[in-house]
């Protein structure tokens, strides 16, 4: 076989092992971030089920002291059987409705939280007990863990979705469906840009 044979045999098959290596390589790196947000999806889950499991402990508590107040314990067990029932087994919300449906139920139960500690207001033997303040504590910590992990999740989504929509990026995911589909981000409460009005 003559050298320039060599030459265009060797050119041939550069061309053909090159483009598949970039299509390897860059399935891995989408394979690597899809999983980079899988798992910051599961410690997204894992602050909202501890949230979860500290109020029935929150409840009690506070229902021994405030017996009458019924319907803000209605409102606290409903809105956290809400926010149970909305979490996604196992994987992150690919749908951004399903994403927001899932903050949603979170969201009230944040608001139906921070209207039981305004009915503890009323009763200052109770926020003196050691049980109240322990679990109030712990739930203002798990709150904070609530804010960064959610963080950290739209920081891996954006890292994915950034990966994932460059060009040829993206026209390799687009053949695999919704293996690699867009990642959707926690989103700011409506009406959170507005300062809250202060009245005296």
């Amino acid at each position: 076989m003559s050298k320039r044979a060599l030459v265009v045999i060797g050119l041939v098959a550069a061309a053909l092992i090159l483009p598949v290596g970039c299509a390897v390589s860059t399935y891995n790196e989408l394979v690597g971030l899809d999983q980079k947000v899988e798992a910051q999806w599961a410690q997204v889950e894992n602050v909202y089920q501890r949230r979860l499991d500290l109020v029935p402990n929150l409840v009690e508590t506070v229902k021994g002291a405030a017996a009458f107040e019924k319907e803000t314990f209605t409102a606290v067990t409903e809105a956290r059987t809400r926010a149970a029932q909305a979490t996604t087994p196992g994987r992150a919300p690919d749908d951004p409705a399903a994403l927001q449906k899932f903050q949603q139920a979170q969201e009230q139960l944040s608001g139906a939280l921070s209207r039981l500690l305004v009915v503890v207001e009323r009763y200052p033997d109770l926020k003196a007990t050691q049980n109240f303040r322990d679990l109030q504590a712990q739930l203002e910590g798990t709150e904070n863990r609530v804010a960064v992990e959610r963080m950290r999740f739209n920081e891996a989504a954006r890292e994915f979705n950034s990966k994932r929509n460059t060009f040829p990026t993206v026209i390799l995911a687009s053949f695999f469906g919704a293996r690699f589909k867009e990642k959707g981000y926690f989103r700011a409460e409506a009406g959170a840009e507005k300062a809250p009005k202060v009245q005296f």
